[in-house]
């Protein structure tokens, strides 16, 4: 049943499963359409293998789990099994948006998404879901292409992903987009035992690359403490890192962050990959940052910290080039240099999109009706 003619709020399905790439857009958006519309009825689409898992129930939203339908790379038996495990997937869609009453439908890439937008398109008439398509990196995946050919409402983060789409920027959620840094800045450095004073390295790289990035900075440690600068290092989980004994300043080493809002507010630099997401959160809060993209993949992670590099807000590192040395090199001088740091923070913030999250709830709620 329809809202309309249940007389309820409008229900709406986000896709966005996996990683946090895909998730914390389609979280960002989903929080975006409740603050627009109060009665809407948002459900998200996500997998058992993918962090919305945890995510999703923990930022209030009902969450419906559909089997993952990853494309293989080589020539397998995996691949010949495709058809079935896709249309198996489409059919548990389709069953979702039914019992929800789906006016409209956002996907964000990602294993969850391309049985989304087949489930939409491939419809009988009468029945069919309008839906959007968002694109976070700076080349398109497969899902998302494929859900631009079958219909949907194109959107992108930056011009030339290889879909025609409107660029409307990277969905960030409220707590990073409306983030005052230096008004949290005393309460974030007490919340992770930093000190009120001096600089402050932010370090992450997520769980899967976080490995020549925790070497590197681990390694630089007593670089960094003998320059007076602390650490803040998020080295993931299922990760060690070896930190010397006996610094000059604090080396705070952690699994995770959960309050990334605070410890955006406690850093005066990140090092950190450049992830879609990533990129954009950093850029929203104006925190200058050192890129450095995976080495491996199609080249997405480089060319999505092209635009802010070239802005004046942060710098690439390849990770080929990433040592102890490298690390001690690029960010002393840094934080050595507030002028600089303050030219790269406000050059991040104007390269970074606030507003996205909006933009993108407004274009759904329209296609909802």
């Amino acid at each position: 049943m329809q809202a309309a003619e249940s007389g309820r709020g409008r229900s709406i399905v986000v896709a966005g499963g996996g990683t946090a790439g895909h998730v914390e857009p389609a979280l960002a958006v989903a929080d975006a359409i409740r603050r627009l519309d109060p009665e809407a009825r948002i459900t998200a689409l996500g997998t058992r293998r993918g962090l919305e898992t945890t995510l999703v129930p923990a930022r209030g939203y009902d969450l419906e789990l559909i089997p993952p339908v990853p494309v293989p790379r080589k020539p397998t038996a995996d691949l010949v099994k495709l058809p079935w495990r896709v249309a198996a997937a489409v059919r548990d869609t389709r069953r979702v948006l039914d019992r929800v009453g789906a006016d409209a439908v956002v996907g964000f890439g990602g294993y969850v998404a391309a049985p989304a937008y087949l489930a939409c398109a491939l419809a009988r008439p009468g029945r069919r879901i309008p839906f959007a398509v968002h694109e976070a990196n700076a080349r398109a995946g497969m899902a998302n292409k494929l859900g631009v050919r079958l219909g949907g409402a194109a959107l992108a983060a930056v011009a030339g992903s290889g879909i025609d789409a409107e660029v409307v920027g990277i969905p960030v959620r409220a707590a990073l987009a409306d983030l005052d840094r230096p008004a949290r800045r005393a309460e974030a450095r007490a919340f992770f035992g930093l000190p009120a004073e001096g600089p402050v390295l932010l370090a992450t790289g997520g769980s899967q690359g976080a490995r020549s990035i925790n070497e590197a900075v681990a390694g630089a440690a007593a670089d960094l403490a003998a320059a007076g600068i602390a650490v803040l290092h998020a080295h993931g989980r299922g990760n060690r890192v070896t930190v010397p004994e006996g610094l000059e300043a604090p080396y705070v080493a952690v699994p995770y962050i959960d309050r990334m809002d605070l410890a955006y507010s406690a850093a005066d630099l990140v090092i950190c990959r450049s992830g879609a997401m990533t990129v954009a959160e950093v850029s929203a809060t104006g925190l200058p940052a050192v890129y450095v993209p995976l080495p491996h993949g199609n080249g997405e992670q480089a060319l999505n910290a092209t635009g802010v590099v070239e802005a004046g807000g942060g710098l690439l590192l390849a990770d080929a080039s990433l040592t102890r040395a490298s690390v001690a090199d690029t960010i002393i001088p840094l934080l050595r240099d507030p002028g600089r740091l303050a030219a790269m923070g406000a050059a991040a913030a104007a390269a970074g999109s606030r507003d996205a999250a909006e933009t993108i709830a407004r274009r759904v709620l329209a296609l909802a009706g």
